[in-house]
């Protein structure tokens, strides 16, 4: 499965949670000694701000405090990336609004899903417009944003591999 995690800029909390997501399935995949078996995972943003930028320095400290291996430069999530990406995981209602209006048809606002929605206590609930859902937007704020942040995508991450490996989208 091919993933991207969209957030505004690239270079908070979507990189966060392409990093998370790919040491959770990771550390998955030793548990299990899995050959390859995984996902191709990728983030992007919905705005062209930060193109080219490594992510932002709270989001590198928690990465490297959390022993997160972070690599990423941002890029700008585009209509054609729907044909490259199998699932696309918005950080927040915006991201989600802002994807499906870029989405080209039917079959792309299908792949759209927002990342709180995979969070133990939100799965099997009524999710819509919930703002529980949404992951905040850290950016300008103090390392303890961050800090929760992170707590929040870990979470999700979790949830969001459970869904895939018991069968994910249809």
């Amino acid at each position: 499965m091919r993933i991207c995690f969209v957030c505004l800029g690239n270079i908070c909390r979507s990189p966060a949670a392409e990093a998370v997501f790919t040491h959770q399935m990771a550390a998955r995949n030793d548990r299990a000694s899995a050959e390859g078996a995984y996902h191709h995972v990728e983030s992007a943003g919905t705005a062209a701000w930060h193109v080219g930028n490594p992510p932002h320095a709270g989001t590198v400290h928690e990465a490297a405090a959390r022993g997160i291996a972070l690599e990423h430069r941002g890029q700008q999530f585009n209509a054609d990336d729907f044909d490259r990406f199998d699932l696309v995981v918005a950080m927040d209602t915006a991201n989600v609004r802002d994807l499906l209006a870029l989405a080209p048809d039917e079959v792309a606002r299908k792949k759209v899903v927002r990342l709180g929605e995979f969070a133990p206590d939100v799965i099997g609930t009524a999710r819509a417009g919930s703002e529980g859902l949404d992951v905040p937007d850290p950016y300008g704020q103090p390392a303890t944003v961050f800090a929760a942040m992170f707590d929040q995508v870990e979470t999700a991450s979790a949830g969001l591999l459970d869904w895939i490996d018991s069968g994910g989208p249809d």
